[in-house]
């Protein structure tokens, strides 16, 4: 019998930072792509290389209608998640809390999900008008059901036997809620949140290519329709990165709302 210590399994899955594999596999995906215009494997007026996109998206910042662009974008989702967001969450908190709301709001909720929210977008464009409301309200709605779904979700999954302990100890309503409830659900809600996000852009782009004059989605709309692939391409550059902003964004409120894991 070897008298060698057993190495020890228990780590768990605990996956290590590798900063540089993301850079070596965006560097290598630029390279392929400039190799691609460069010899000819792909028409450049179907896919322009990286150069000319980069040279569209400086021009339009130059001119500043890439700012004007973003502008009106982020007015637009800023206004529409967050109202969906705070709407969602207090949905979500009613039908993980109380048994009325519970019972009225899931089957609602569970009834309207389904439905695309950008075919509402013309009724609400009879409701409230072409302007900003409408837009405003089609990424609101968008938002609203899956976040209250996932918070109803995530409160419903906080182990029962915590909010026991915390009751038999005397803990009131309120502070059962705050040290208990809130931070097991907390998880699920942020996680929620990444979800939303992604919903909150789609209808961005679909709701600003229906009816607007600025905004990313209506300015991909018009580079597609003149056959200008590099504008095009720059509209979807800037697509990613408020998209990556946004990701980053809540990796730091995770970061910092669940610090105590």
């Amino acid at each position: 019998m070897s008298d060698s210590p057993i190495r020890f399994r228990g780590g768990g899955f605990a996956p290590r930072p590798k900063r540089g594999a993301a850079v070596i596999a965006f560097a290598a995906a630029l390279g392929l792509w400039a190799a691609a215009g460069r010899f000819g494997w792909v028409s450049p007026i179907f896919l322009p290389p990286p150069d000319a996109v980069a040279a569209a998206f400086w021009d339009l910042a130059r001119g500043g209608l890439l700012w004007r662009h973003i502008g009106e974008s982020l007015y637009r989702i800023v206004w529409g998640w967050g109202l969906g967001t705070f709407l969602g969450l207090a949905a979500g908190f009613a039908m993980g809390i109380w048994s009325y709301s519970r019972a009225i709001g899931v089957p609602f909720v569970s009834a309207l999900f389904p439905i695309p929210k950008i075919s509402l977008l013309p009724l609400l464009i009879l409701w409230l008008g072409i302007g900003e409301a409408s837009k405003v309200a089609t990424i609101a709605l968008g938002v609203f059901f899956p976040t209250a779904i996932a918070t109803y979700a995530a409160i419903d999954a906080v182990p029962r036997n915590l909010i026991r302990m915390g009751q038999s100890f005397d803990l009131p309503p309120h502070a059962v809620l705050r040290k208990i409830v809130l931070p097991g659900a907390l998880p699920g809600i942020l996680a929620g949140f990444r979800i939303t996000a992604s919903i909150a852009l789609i209808l961005l782009v679909s709701a600003e290519m229906i009816g607007a004059e600025y905004g990313i989605g209506a300015f991909i709309l018009q580079a597609g329709n003149l056959m200008l692939t590099d504008q095009l391409l720059a509209g979807v550059a800037m697509l990613s990165a408020l998209g990556l902003a946004i990701g980053t964004g809540l990796t730091r409120l995770e970061k910092y709302l669940l610090r105590w894991r």
